[in-house]
């Protein structure tokens, strides 16, 4: 009885302001009614909080029990709920056979509230067949009230105490159905239906045959209880399933949206004939078009994609009223109708899909979207896994896709960055068209990393001698005049000669009225006009209207410049072995080393907003020397002309077997059945898309609950010690991690031969650690044992210490004390390794805040072990390609990601090499969006690295 007794919730008590017995009983029998709902209400939360006062039941009879207050009869309703009922001995106290009395007037009372409520407070004492049973004539009677309001609760009453004690109400079900065939409110038959499928089925389906012709038109409560019953009974062998199925149809176009959602999720269960399938599918489709709620779109649009995985390609005729949803405007709701499209793409459909995401592009920059720069993004990114798996769409999307390169939206136009040098590398009878295009665009790129992407695609794609002259020609027009150093001091000087008055002062500096300055040493200065005046002069020039890319290169972007030099190195090299022009190929090579140098050169002026970088004026360097040395290195000519193109070729080949990998284990996935498992017949019946047909198989799946399997040696490794072996009291605890709870079950022995009397385990947490409840005061025997369990929360991924005391009395009330060690909570519980793309990798990388830099001392040698050593000690994935960090090779560098139940996300640069000494030296650079977790791997990895095996 005592596993079953009922579950209240905590309630807040200021005991700074708890009134003593005897003030309760004054208040009860002198207050007025507002005093009275007061005093009540704090016996209620006394009682509930443990402190019963059993002495005030009699006062609460005899005072409030008489009171026609509504509001206070509905707070009697809750003390009757929560009061002890019963004696030391179990027996039914005498004073409840006048509550009992009470609550038959009650049920007889004239006012239709008053009968309501106290039927629905009888649900909730169901488990008291003493106070019950002289209630049942009176509880029965209200069945056939004329007011709805006390029919629909006396149905849940009697079903309440039907499930509990059968033996009061025998006929119960008989009662029901007589009552359902007679009922004409829509909220008291829904009730009443739910009795009898919860306790007599045979009926419940008896009913639905009875009314089958009018189910479509009934209240959407009603429709939703009887398809739940169609669920439950066809999980049995039933001889009803095809009129089921008939009805489920016609209950798809049903005005409720709830009942149409089940329908179509029932009508799967039911059966896979490819109409009924295609037919719930367009239920979702319409569900998502005219449901307002973006939650609610979502999940529908996870049943459309089970339903598609399941049903391979039944569905795909849908894919032009799937595209449809594309007019919601929530990105995730999109992105989700996308990947479903995507999958549903066949070469039957794929030019009208592209056609659609065409004109979606276009309507994006005509109209003012929410988030159009995203959804652009997404698009661009959709047509590009389109036209790489149907080569078909792939040049008549890639010209339209171009026009994008010139947008402000930086991410797209990378993405057709991206997908242009993958349909110039898989599909070689297009690079002559998408070369010509992409000179014509230079002129329009505003990003560096647009550049250094068009300029590499043109460096390794433009094959003929016409595009490498029309590539010269537009570069010559981005970059403007050339040398940039020296036309950019003549601008400067032409600005000083325009203004003569100006040169005039700069010729006779003014120092009157000037104020003197302070320099850097202490010492005094004097401004004169000629320095301000010739700032500004620079200033001016630097801000003039410019051509793109040479806007970019006097920004500081060297970076593109070297890209630049690579490719123009490239170009010339190609021209010279198709021309045989050798005089038009060294005017070529000439203007190619005049850029070079021109960059340089102008990087280490005053012109640039930042001077040039040492590895960018390498490069560039080494490009100006293969163009000089033309005829004496035709190793590195081959390096420039092939191998660059021979690695990215193999980049794309290595992530196409990579994503057929992944497919093809997707598609094999299979779930393993043991030897000796259980096979129940329902294994044996046709796939269905519902599984699952019970919300309790449900809720087991979800919570896990089927699924945890103890192993005791784990169990071991798990138990912490937290007093010595010599203490009075020896405590040990097995932490638990269980989602976002942590279980202490604490063991204490009492290791003296005095009995410990109102001894209290205290627990304090430091971090995101919030513990639930406070342990209850406890009286142990002599060397007797005591089990303690505890419930901490954790709301993020910080590293956690719980710490804490036993307290007791001992001889002479004196208090003792023992203080605990502490446990301390691994992080490692809560992080799981993730994956993540390289855009939203740079992405996050550059948004976080927090930066926790660990420097590497290990004794491991070798670079590619000490970066499986940082991922098993953190629970990281490695991001970067397998490829990427093979070989051998004595430098390093990979990024790995992370993510924490909270949704928090970890990302990790590693940056290791290997010294002449065989030691690695380097860093572990971490950063997330919270100071805690940044902090927390980074002591984890610092202790990885203290032995060179990771930690169990």
């Amino acid at each position: 009885m005592t596993s079953e007794a009922s579950c209240y919730t905590i309630v807040y008590e200021d005991s700074s302001e708890s009134p003593s017995t005897q003030d309760l009983r004054n208040a009860l029998q002198k207050g007025t009614d507002e005093v009275k709902l007061d005093t009540l209400r704090k016996i209620i939360i006394s009682t509930i909080n443990g402190n019963p006062q059993p002495q005030l039941l009699m006062p609460v009879i005899q005072y409030v029990m008489p009171s026609r207050n509504k509001a206070l009869k509905k707070l009697l309703h809750f003390y009757w709920e929560v009061c002890p009922k019963y004696d030391e001995n179990g027996k039914l106290k005498q004073e409840m056979i006048l509550v009992v009395n009470a609550i038959r007037n009650d049920l007889q009372h004239p006012n239709e509230y008053i009968r309501g409520a106290t039927l629905r407070f009888l649900q909730k004492i169901s488990k008291d067949a003493e106070l019950l049973e002289p209630l049942i004539p009176t509880c029965r009677s209200c069945l056939e009230h004329r007011h709805s309001y006390v029919r629909k609760n006396a149905v849940f009453a009697v079903y309440t105490i039907y499930r509990e004690f059968e033996h009061l109400i025998p006929d119960a079900p008989e009662l029901i159905q007589t009552f359902l065939a007679a009922e004409s409110d829509a909220t008291c038959k829904r009730n009443a239906f739910v009795f009898l499928a919860n306790c007599a089925m045979p009926k419940a389906v008896e009913f639905i045959l009875q009314v089958f012709d009018q189910i479509s038109g009934m209240d959407e409560l009603l429709q939703m209880s009887i398809i739940e019953v169609i669920r439950l009974d066809c999980k049995r062998d039933t001889s009803h399933r095809a009129r089921y199925i008939l009805l489920i149809s016609e209950l798809l176009n049903a005005s409720s949206h709830a009942v149409k959602y089940e329908a179509a999720t029932t009508l799967t269960s039911l059966t896979q004939n490819p109409a009924a399938v295609k037919a719930a599918a367009s239920c979702y489709i319409n569900l998502v078009l005219k449901e307002s709620d973006n939650n609610a779109k979502i999940i529908v649009l996870d049943r459309l994609d089970t339903l598609r995985s399941k049903h391979g390609h039944v569905i795909d005729t849908l894919i032009m009223d799937v595209l449809q949803i594309l007019s919601s405007t929530d990105l995730e709701v999109r992105r989700k109708a996308i990947n479903i499209v995507l999958s549903m793409t066949s070469s039957r459909n794929v030019e009208e899909v592209v056609l659609f995401f065409k004109k979606q592009l276009q309507k994006t920059q005509e109209q003012e979207f929410e988030k159009a720069a995203e959804y652009r993004q997404l698009l661009i990114q959709s047509i590009h896994v389109c036209a790489v798996k149907f080569s078909e769409v792939a040049a008549s999307v890639v010209h339209a896709l171009m026009d994008f390169l010139g947008d402000s939206n930086n991410p797209s136009a990378l993405d057709v960055v991206a997908f242009v040098r993958e349909v110039v590398e898989k599909f070689p009878p297009l690079r002559q068209t998408i070369c010509e295009k992409l000179i014509q665009t230079l002129g329009e790129i505003k990003s560096g990393k647009v550049y250094r992407g068009v300029l590499w695609i043109l460096g390794e794609y433009a094959e003929s001698v016409a595009d490498i002259q029309a590539t010269f020609l537009e570069l010559r027009k981005v970059l403007g005049e050339i040398p940039i150093l020296a036309s950019e001091q003549r601008l400067l000087e032409e600005a000083g000669v325009e203004d003569g008055e100006e040169k005039k002062d700069e010729q006779q500096p003014k120092t009157d009225g000037a104020k003197p300055r302070v320099l850097a040493d202490g010492t005094y200065a004097t401004e004169t006009a000629f320095s301000s005046m010739s700032t500004a002069r620079l200033e001016a020039v630097k801000a003039a209207a410019k051509p793109p890319l040479r806007t970019l290169i006097l920004g500081g972007d060297f970076f593109t410049g070297a890209v630049l030099s690579s490719a123009l190195t490239k170009l010339v090299l190609r021209y010279d072995e198709l021309s045989g022009d050798q005089r038009k190929s060294n005017g070529l090579r000439a203007e190619a080393m005049l850029i070079m140098a021109s960059v340089i050169r102008v990087g280490q002026s005053q012109f640039v907003s930042a001077p040039i970088d040492e590895d960018s004026s390498e490069r560039i360097l080494n490009c100006i020397q293969t163009l000089s040395e033309l005829e004496d290195k035709p190793a590195v000519h081959e390096i420039f002309l092939k191998n660059t193109k021979a690695a990215y070729s193999k980049m794309v080949s290595a992530q196409e077997k990579k994503a057929a990998e992944k497919k093809e284990l997707e598609s094999t996935k299979a779930k393993i059945v043991q030897v000796d498992d259980l096979l129940t017949f329902r294994q044996f019946s046709k796939k269905a898309v519902d599984d699952a047909l019970d919300d309790a198989e449900d809720v087991g799946r979800a919570t896990g609950a089927s699924d945890t399997h103890e192993d005791f040696i784990s169990n071991l490794n798990r138990i912490c010690q937290l007093t010595g072996f010599s203490d009075p009291i020896y405590a040990e605890a097995y932490v638990k991690v269980h989602g976002f709870d942590i279980l202490l079950d604490v063991l204490l022995v009492n290791q003296t031969a005095n009995t410990l009397q109102n001894l209290c385990l205290d627990f304090a947490t430091l971090g995101d650690l919030k513990l639930v409840e406070r342990p209850s005061v406890y009286t142990v025997a002599p060397h007797s044992f005591q089990s303690i369990k505890a419930t901490i929360k954790v709301s993020s991924t910080e590293t956690g210490v719980i710490f804490g005391s036993i307290l007791w009395e001992g001889a002479g009330m004196a208090e003792q004390c023992v203080i605990l060690n502490d446990i301390h909570i691994d992080i490692m519980d809560y992080i799981k390794p993730a994956y993540c793309t390289e855009a939203q990798f740079r992405s996050m990388w550059t948004e976080f805040e927090w930066e926790n830099r660990v420097n590497v001392t290990t004794t491991i040698a070798d670079p590619r072990e000490y970066l499986q050593h940082v991922m098993k000690s953190t629970n990281m994935s490695c991001l970067t390609p397998e490829g990427a960090v093979s070989g051998d090779c004595d430098f390093l560098s990979a990024n790995m990601y992370a993510r924490s139940l909270f949704g928090e996300d970890a990302l990790a640069n590693l940056s290791v090499e290997r010294t002449e000494a065989g030691t690695i030296t380097g860093h572990v650079r971490i950063r997330s969006k919270t100071q805690g977790i940044a902090l927390s791997l980074g002591d984890r990895i610092t202790m990885a690295q203290k032995d060179n095996k990771p930690p169990v």
